[in-house]
This record gives structure tokens, sequence and C-alpha cells, in this order.
């Protein structure tokens, strides 16, 4: 699949365009997301791609929603792009599949940085938000707010609604719609926790672990995988973050990306 992705490289007065970063947004995101980060990266003299990811953003809509796909995705892109190697960065999902593709293509990674995510198999977390999803009836909901009031029943945190609610644009006029692919993600909802075959695979390119200091998605009792799959990796804390948590804390995780980079 021939992905949507925005590309941020050095502003004019700094020519020449630096080592590519490739960045993988979580469930429900979109690259629009990363726009922030994507320009500080590529102020950094970084060439930076920020990905929609199948069936989220401005990508095509698939039946086929699995990592293996997603994988897929990433290497016809960077073929596409003439990038022989890249730096990988996703966030949750998008770091699983950022593992993924390391684990089956080593020699395409210049280097791996994984945000709060661990290759293991996590209980399905997203069934309350699919279910509000799937009840907002969008022939019915006549505006942004109606829809926000709608999700507020089902969703309490409002950061939470107001992610969510990126997604929402007019299909044409009078009628709202979700950019991601909600029928396929929902039929297909435990692909984005289920782990992948690690069985005799690792991947020795330079790695990074970030975690949020009040998550508790990757747990201390994680590092002996992380460090068989990825013997060159360290993980990291950011205090105060929880799961975005390059949201709740961007100076912190853009000065532990840039130093892993450096």
């Amino acid at each position: 699949m021939k992905l949507f992705f925005r590309k941020y490289a050095s502003p004019p007065d700094r020519p020449g365009e630096g080592r590519p970063l490739i960045v993988l947004h979580g469930l429900f995101g979109q690259s629009d997301n990363w726009n922030s980060l994507g320009k500080r990266f590529a102020a950094a003299s970084l060439q930076v791609y920020l990905v929609d990811q199948r069936n989220h953003g401005l990508s095509p809509h698939s039946e086929e929603w699995s990592y293996e796909a997603m994988t897929g995705d990433l290497l016809r892109l960077m073929d596409d792009q003439g990038l022989a190697k890249a730096i990988l960065l996703g966030h949750s999902m998008g770091g699983k599949s950022a593992m993924h593709f390391a684990l089956h293509h080593c020699e395409r990674v210049a280097g791996l940085i994984v945000a709060d995510i661990a290759p293991k198999k996590y209980p399905a977390s997203s069934d309350t938000v699919i279910e509000a999803l799937l009840s907002a009836d969008l022939d019915r909901l006549k505006s942004r707010k109606e829809v926000e009031d709608h999700l507020a029943r089902f969703i309490t945190d409002q950061a939470t609604r107001q992610f969510l609610l990126k997604n929402l644009y007019w299909k044409e006029e009078g009628r709202l719609a979700w950019r991601f692919n909600l029928g396929v993600l929902s039929k297909h909802r435990h692909t984005v926790g289920d782990t992948f075959d690690t069985e005799n695979k690792s991947c020795a390119a330079p790695a990074l672990f970030l975690r949020g200091g009040r998550s508790e998605y990757i747990l201390d009792a994680d590092e002996p995988l992380i460090k068989r799959l990825f013997p060159d990796a360290k993980l990291k804390t950011i205090a105060g973050a929880g799961h975005w948590l390059h949201a709740d804390k961007p100076e912190e995780f853009f000065r532990e990306v840039m130093d892993f980079i450096a």
C-alpha cells in the first residue's frame, strides 16, 4: 500500500538533508499529531517523514490490518523514497510496527526509538473507545459538539476525546466522518494488542525504549525480553509522563530522542 506522509527537511538557511527519521503514530492517531515535533526534528537537520499508517489519517483503507501488512507498507515507502536506511520512531501501535519492521528488516534500520510499548501481548484496552465510536451515529449527529457530547457519555477523559475528534472531518456538506477505518479497526481490534512471532529473531541496531513515569505499558520485567530482541537497547523513563509521553513532556521527549540520535 502507498501511504500518505508529510515530509519536513532542513530550512533553506541550513542546506542539506540529514539522516532520515520515520515517525509512526499509535492507534487512532495520524501524522498530523506529530507536526510540532516533526518540525523540530527537521530544524535539527533530520529528514523527517510523518507517516499515516494504513486505515488511519489520509492513507488508504483496507480490510487487511496487521503488523505484517504495516511492515510491507513501510518497506514500500522506504523503497519509493530511496531510503536505504532510516531511524524509526514509533509510539504505542506505531512502536510495535517499528519493532516488527526492525526484526524482519534490520539491515534497513539505522536506529530504533520505541515510545511506551513493549514487544509483548497486551490485554484489550481500546474496547470502551471503540464501542463509544461505533455508537456515535454520524448520520444523526450534525456537529462536532454533538459528537463530543455523545463521546463524553462513555469517555470521561477530555484529552482522549479531543485526540479522537481530530479525526473528524466533513466528508460532504452536512455529513461528518472519521478519518480512520472504524469498521476494520473494530473488527481486528485485538491485532493492536497482539504480539508477533519473535522466535529466533533479533535486531542489533541501536535502540531506545522510552516509557512514561506514570505509565505501566513498559515494566521493569519487560527489559529482559527487550534486550533479547534488541541487544543494543537502552530503557529510559520520562518522569511525570503518561502513555502519550511525547504530548505530556515534549521538551524531555525531544531531548531524549536527539541525545540518542547524536
